[in-house]
């Protein structure tokens, strides 16, 4: 599989952003709603995109940040949570 130049790949996500925060899909669905959670995360250490997951029969869009304390003001604003395996 190629990938293009510039793309940012799930490595690149854990190795430069290793704190990951996990959002129900419901709370970032809608124009509004999409907005309030992107100008929060843009305000932190946040990778420039993030990337969906599926487990227990529910929708989860992933968000990862640089620094720790950003994916724990980013968790507490929103009510995410920290993924297993990622460093806190």
């Amino acid at each position: 599989m190629t990938r293009r130049k510039g793309e940012i790949t799930r490595s690149d996500l854990h190795r430069k952003w290793p704190h990951h925060v996990a959002l129900s899909a419901d709370k970032v669905r809608g124009v509004k709603n999409s907005q309030i959670v992107w100008s929060f995360a843009q305000a932190l250490s946040a990778a420039p995109r993030p990337y969906s997951l599926r487990r227990d029969d529910g929708e989860f869009v992933v968000f990862c940040f640089a620094k720790q304390e950003d994916a724990q003001a980013f968790c507490d604003r929103f009510g995410g949570e920290h993924l297993p395996g990622t460093r806190r």
